[in-house]
């Protein structure tokens, strides 16, 4: 048995220092692309902005969307129930821009209700537009958001640019740092190579053109995650996805822990429908860390007698928290060069993000375990099954 441990703190200790080296790339990236001059690439464009409720923080990211420092675009807001409360604020910002509609989608009977309200919001779009950028109602972004993010578009070969989130805490609260941690994990997993990135639904662009040739509205029909299933078609017509970073976006709110085992939960259930093997290497990784850091720990309360292991156990434990401490740090401070509005809510979130870490990989694991039992979740009121990437079954509202 000692030996097996010899050999999971050393797979783990490589893994901490792979883990390391991306982190110096994210830094890298960050300040690379930050260093390039702002993009003149300025077509006429459409916000599409599904909205569902009175949520948190609404009002201010409405107005982030129609205050972007960009020529000219319009938003489209859809909603599925004229008399969602989210309808009258809408209506609000709709006398403020005279370039923005507010669109009502029809009940979903196949997909979820976000995938038909995209699916009919774009057909609703100006004719001048020339691509379609995608956005979620609980980010809020900066001004310079939408040049940024549209900006590798300008080459018609990209199939489509992406941002990510950053929750940000309007009160410090346990369960929402620990919702940002583990938000932040999957953050750092975009960068520099667009064979590993992927699309986030809250942040997205793609060309009107491309849309169109890859066929997504169709490929949409009965899918359940509007951004992995683009993902996949992306990757099926060998269509590069960049990730920019200045398209980073904040979502200031707070959470229960409740709230947080439910998102991060389904965020892990759709992963492993419509990205099998990232679910599996997810859960094999959180294991592992668990595994051999309660294992380590163990060690050094009970063992008296085996040296080598007793210090083997003190160097995996040292080695993995120095390694995940400069991991987090670097990640931080890649996220601070782009949201510098929230300052002073992230020079907060640096004992957080350095220290939860710990407590990430349970959450992980406890994810994919349940991802493992049962393909139902909750999103907005609605149960769905998932019964692959194409067939969702509504199973009550």
């Amino acid at each position: 048995m000692d030996y097996f441990f010899y050999f999971l703190a050393a797979l783990l200790i490589w893994m901490s220092c792979v883990s390391l080296m991306g982190g110096v790339r994210y830094l890298r990236y960050f300040r690379k692309c930050l260093g390039k001059p702002a993009s003149g690439f300025t077509p006429f464009l459409s916000i599409i902005a599904p909205c569902k409720g009175p949520e948190e923080g609404l009002e201010q990211n409405l107005r982030a969307l129609v205050e972007q420092d960009y020529p000219e675009y319009e938003v489209v807001f859809v909603v599925d129930d004229d008399n969602d409360a989210a309808a009258a604020m809408i209506r609000e910002k709709l006398e403020e821009n005279r370039h923005s509609k507010l669109i009502v989608a029809p009940t979903a009977t196949v997909s979820s209700q976000k995938v038909e309200n995209l699916r009919e919001a774009v057909l609703h779009v100006s004719e001048r537009s020339e691509a379609f950028v995608f956005v979620d109602s609980d980010v809020r972004p900066a001004a310079g958001w939408l040049r940024a993010l549209v900006a590798p578009l300008e080459d018609p070969g990209v199939g489509a640019a992406t941002g990510y989130r950053w929750f940000i805490s309007k009160r410090s609260a346990l369960a929402s740092e620990l919702r940002s941690v583990w938000n932040a994990s999957v953050a750092s997993q975009l960068g520099p190579e667009p064979s590993g990135n992927f699309c986030w639904g809250g942040s997205m662009a793609i060309r009107r053109g491309t849309f169109a040739s890859i066929e997504m509205r169709d490929k949409w029909l009965g899918t359940l995650s509007d951004d992995l299933a683009m993902t996949r078609v992306l990757n099926e017509n060998k269509l590069p996805v960049i990730f920019v970073p200045q398209a980073l976006a904040a979502s200031v709110e707070n959470g229960t822990f409740r709230e947080l085992l439910e998102f991060t939960t389904r965020q892990i259930k759709i992963v492993r429908v419509y990205a099998t093997k990232l679910w599996a290497l997810t859960f094999i990784g959180s294991g592992l860390f668990c595994i051999t850091m309660i294992w380590a720990f163990l060690i050094l309360l009970l063992s008296r007698q085996n040296t080598f292991l007793v210090l083997s156990a003190i160097v995996t434990l040292l080695s993995v928290s120095a390694l995940s401490i400069g991991k987090a740090w670097l990640r931080l401070m890649a996220v601070r060069l782009v949201l510098t509005e929230y300052e002073e809510e992230l020079r907060r979130q640096f004992f957080t993000q350095n220290t939860l870490w710990l407590v990430a990989p349970l959450i992980y694991f406890y994810n994919c375990a349940a991802a493992l039992t049962s393909r139902r979740l909750t999103w907005r009121g609605i149960t769905y099954e998932l019964k692959s990437p194409t067939e969702t079954v509504i199973i009550g509202r």
